[in-house]
């Protein structure tokens, strides 16, 4: 089983669930060493310095920028420091959408958010009232040293927390020529749509994921397995991840906790902005006040 990312919580108005972060995809890229052919012995990289033609030591190696061509403003550890976001180990949402508002460009990466022990009650609490009202959670999480934007989704019985690239990330439309005209500028015939709609039609079935798989890699994998002697494999102890502070378990009184949610929301309504609600807790109204965030919204 793999190794947790990180263990915290997430959080809306006043509840806390622990969970701890999995991994929700599994990279099947198949990797391979560089060898020398005469002794297969392995090809380093090492860093040299393009000038004097001698190896640098790792010690003596910096990070710069280039903001023009040939010309780098070098950065050190505290101005690193400085721009990091504030590491909260929390999925804090902020607001609840409807994901199918949001278009398939802007989802990144799935997570899973596994119930740390005794936190059953509040993962499924929440879980469940996703489902019943048909909505995700929009929230900001810190993974390492980066913060995310990520939806928190029911699927089954799991919650997953998608991460959603940010709209500066994405090539506007306008970049590229599209065809705009109307279709018969084209020459597409109404015959020719109809067929093709038939076509299709002829061709529409359910998504069944299992029937589609990797041929080339399963191809590569028995060529290589037919080439080596099966070796014993040895695996890491699993280690369990502490609780976080102030976590919410099953013998929280969850009635309490939502309705002191609600009657907060009531007393200070979140001011929206486009088609987000930007709310949270004290906590994370403050981190935002003190570091303005990029707002999500739609790509037209």
């Amino acid at each position: 089983m793999p190794r947790p990312i990180w263990s915290g919580t997430i959080t809306f108005g006043l509840l806390n669930i622990p969970v701890q972060l999995m991994p929700g995809e599994r990279q099947n890229d198949l990797h391979f060493r560089m060898l020398d052919s005469r002794n297969n012995a392995r090809i380093r990289y090492e860093r040299i310095n393009e000038e004097t033609g001698e190896e640098v030591p790792w010690k003596e190696i910096v990070k710069a920028f280039e903001y023009d061509k040939g010309n780098y403003v070098v950065l050190d550890k505290e101005d690193f420091a400085k721009a990091a976001p504030e590491s909260t180990e929390s999925v804090d949402i902020e607001a609840f959408v409807d994901a199918g508002d949001i278009g398939p460009e802007y989802f990144e990466k799935p997570y899973y958010l596994v119930p740390a022990k005794k936190a059953e009650k509040g993962y499924v609490l929440l879980r469940e009232t996703l489902k019943r009202v048909k909505t995700a959670g929009l929230a900001r999480v810190v993974i390492r040293t980066r913060e995310y934007l990520a939806l928190v989704m029911p699927r089954d019985n799991a919650l997953l927390l998608m991460l959603l690239r940010y709209p500066q990330e994405i090539v506007p439309e306008e970049e590229y020529v599209f065809p705009d005209k109307k279709i018969s500028a084209y020459r597409v015939n109404q015959k020719e749509l109809e067929m093709a709609e038939a076509l299709v039609k002829s061709m529409v079935g359910k998504w069944k994921p299992d029937e589609y798989h990797d041929d080339f890699r399963e191809r590569l994998t028995k060529v290589i397995e037919a080439r080596i002697k099966a070796k014993g494999v040895v695996r890491a102890p699993t280690e369990e991840a502490a609780m976080p502070k102030n976590a919410s378990t099953n013998v929280v009184d969850f009635m309490s906790l939502l309705q002191k949610s609600i009657d907060s929301k009531q007393r200070t309504p979140a001011a929206k902005s486009g088609t987000t609600a930007r709310s949270g807790s004290h906590r994370s109204s403050a981190r935002r006040k003190a570091s303005p965030r990029k707002k999500a919204g739609k790509h037209s």
